[in-house]
């Protein structure tokens, strides 16, 4: 399998590609506090806490491609991969997407009082699939992912592992152009395992881009051309498979030689810089128009209401 692999990105690499994935200066953030309608009555200005899930984060993807994503939990791997799927809206910057696209995560979209079938109908229903197009996929799916009698089972009585299976079938049948695997080969067993890398090496043959997210550096290496390595929202580094591999097996490998209380400690401080980062310019910040709108509004609501009962006592 491995020689296969190394062989598809040679003859990928011989041909030009399009530009499948292109990201520029992308930023993400996160309200941590919800705004209550009372906040609008207030004239005195308070700071908001806010958290940069991803900052500035700029690279491009040609098709056929297959990109990993790696670094420690926390980093904003899933944020950007729900990014580039358009699940999600950035903060800054700009995405670019040069085909359909397809998330597939453990349970992602999947509705846990439904059975494995009505599943796949529901969602290739919500994709514009036709019914008679949708009966011979359901065949296909079932084959694919071997859950047989298993998929006129609710999925709540699921185990993780036949989530993926479902999730993955579902998506290679759905025909995506760009393919985003976030942890969902993490569980399983090693033939479905071997049976997702064959589709995956099909996927790219086609041209079609696949995303891929893991915490195991040897998947990564197996399966990726290209790796970003993602470190608590900023791009550390993005750059060939093996390349960019060794440097955070470096990492981990130093990361990993300190105490429980030391790594515990360096993830809280780099969090930490994440959640002060949009605190102090928020302190600064000016009364905005919806703290000066809602109050006079409320006031001319409340005079007209007075004088309308003032009107109609005096008249009557």
């Amino acid at each position: 399998m491995r020689l296969k692999l190394q062989k598809s990105k040679e003859q990928s690499t011989s041909m030009p590609m399009e530009e499948a994935v292109s990201l520029k200066n992308i930023t993400k953030t996160f309200q941590l506090k919800r705004k209550k309608f009372s906040d609008f009555f207030r004239f005195r200005h308070e700071s908001v806490a806010y958290f940069q899930a991803l900052e500035d984060i700029s690279f491009q993807v040609k098709q056929g491609s297959c990109i990993g994503f790696i670094g420690l939990n926390g980093s904003g791997k899933s944020t950007l991969s729900s990014l580039i799927a358009d699940h999600l809206v950035p903060s800054k910057g700009e995405i670019k997407r040069n085909g359909k696209v397809s998330l597939l995560a453990i349970s992602s979209g999947l509705k846990p009082n439904l059975t494995g079938t009505e599943n796949i109908e529901l969602k290739l229903l919500l994709m514009g699939f036709k019914s008679s197009e949708i009966e011979s996929r359901i065949e296909n799916i079932v084959l694919f992912t071997e859950l047989h009698d298993f998929i006129h089972q609710p999925i709540k009585q699921y185990s993780s592992g036949m989530k993926a299976k479902l999730g993955f079938g579902i998506a290679i049948q759905t025909d995506p152009d760009i393919l985003i695997i976030d942890e969902a080969l993490a569980v399983g067993d090693l033939t479905f395992y071997e049976k997702c890398l064959n589709e995956i090496e099909r996927f790219k043959q086609a041209g079609k881009t696949i995303f891929f997210v893991s915490h195991a550096i040897s998947q990564i290496r197996e399966i990726c051309d290209q790796v970003a390595w993602l470190h608590y929202g900023e791009l550390k580094l993005f750059g060939e498979s093996e390349e960019v591999c060794l440097e955070y097996s470096k990492f981990i490998h130093h990361f990993n030689k300190k105490t429980k209380e030391e790594r515990e400690a360096y993830q809280s401080e780099m969090m930490a810089k994440q959640y002060v980062a949009k605190k102090t310019k928020e302190k600064h910040r000016a009364l905005n128009f919806s703290q000066v709108f809602f109050p006079a509004l409320l006031v001319v609501l409340l005079i007209c209401a007075i004088g309308f009962s003032a009107f109609k006592m005096f008249s009557g």
